[in-house]
């Protein structure tokens, strides 16, 4: 687990970072390019897509926009405890 971090919190930032992957492969995409378009760095998207670090929300818009989904399409298949599944995000109350 990443160290101060919660297994919930590790399991979101994996679920969304394996999304962010899956995604820019499908519109073939190199991380340098996206990192190109989102401002940052080729290791920064390395980092993102292996959940290492989390994401903030305003890079998680321009990286939405970059791959043309909304920031939503990251968090499906999350629950509110952070388990992985087929369904959408649940509501957490």
């Amino acid at each position: 687990m990443v160290e101060g971090r919660t297994e919930i919190v590790v399991q979101v930032m994996r679920t969304v970072g394996k999304r962010l992957r899956s995604r820019r492969r499908l519109l073939g995409l190199s991380q340098m390019k996206l990192a190109e378009t989102c401002g940052v760095t080729f290791q920064q998207i390395q980092k993102y897509e292996t959940g290492a670090v989390a994401i903030s929300a305003s890079r998680l818009w321009k990286l939405a926009a970059a791959l043309g989904v909304s920031i939503g399409y990251f968090f499906d298949g999350v629950s509110a405890r952070g388990e992985g599944g087929a369904g959408k995000a649940e509501e957490a109350y």
